[in-house]
């Protein structure tokens, strides 16, 4: 799921850090978009593979459903559900907030607005998040410093916002290709860290 954003941000403002990183987001997404079916499929799968290790025993897991050329989800919501371990999903709010409902297969996802792919279980609620204790972050790099580059909606910023006010502190990653984990993202004094980015070739961890 792409860390939304609105649809009436301009693309460039006066703010030299949003210039910044409205020029990087743009080339990782045109990078993104030039990798091959094969290649993203081959990713998604050893995502899977990598990811795994991260997930402990009576572990639920945030995550979320990869669309257009992300770092594919699907192989390892697929083995999760398969060794039995509770998977939260988002649900896009209005307000670009998220609710979270369960993971019960590809079957029961349905499509949403914006190109989404939403569950279609219950919905726990906003602070449901609070309960896992590993939340997958999309992101379109993260760097050294774990300082992660989102696509500048906000979603998962609130998300993270509200596991500190709720003093949850779960393993927070990013799922990326190789190529992204990155020297250095423009970051702002509000950006709080993931502790570890999974790629193809490996978990990095900050």
């Amino acid at each position: 799921m792409p860390d939304v954003p609105s649809s009436d941000d301009p693309l460039y403002s006066d703010d030299p850090l949003y210039n910044d990183k409205a020029v990087l987001r743009s080339r990782l997404l045109a990078e993104r978009r030039a990798l091959s079916p094969e290649r993203r499929a081959a990713a998604a799968l050893a995502l899977a593979e990598r990811a795994l290790p991260l997930v402990a025993a009576g572990c639920t897991v945030a995550a979320y459903v990869s669309v257009g050329a992300e770092p594919g989800t699907g192989p390892l919501l697929e083995l999760l559900r398969e060794r039995g371990v509770p998977v939260l999903l988002p649900v896009l709010l209005p307000d670009n907030d998220l609710d979270w409902a369960r993971y019960e297969g590809a079957e029961r996802l349905a499509p949403a607005g914006r190109g989404l792919l939403e569950p279609t279980a219950p919905r726990l609620g906003p602070e449901a998040i609070t309960t896992a204790d590993l939340v997958l972050l999309p992101g379109l790099a993260v760097d050294r410093r774990g300082m992660r580059l989102g696509r500048g909606g906000g979603s998962y910023d609130r998300v993270l916002a509200r596991l500190a006010r709720a003093g949850a502190e779960p393993l927070l990653a990013t799922l990326l290709y190789d190529s992204e984990l990155l020297d250095r993202v423009p970051a702002e004094p509000h950006d709080r860290p993931v502790h570890a980015a999974v790629t193809p070739a490996g978990v990095h961890r900050f």
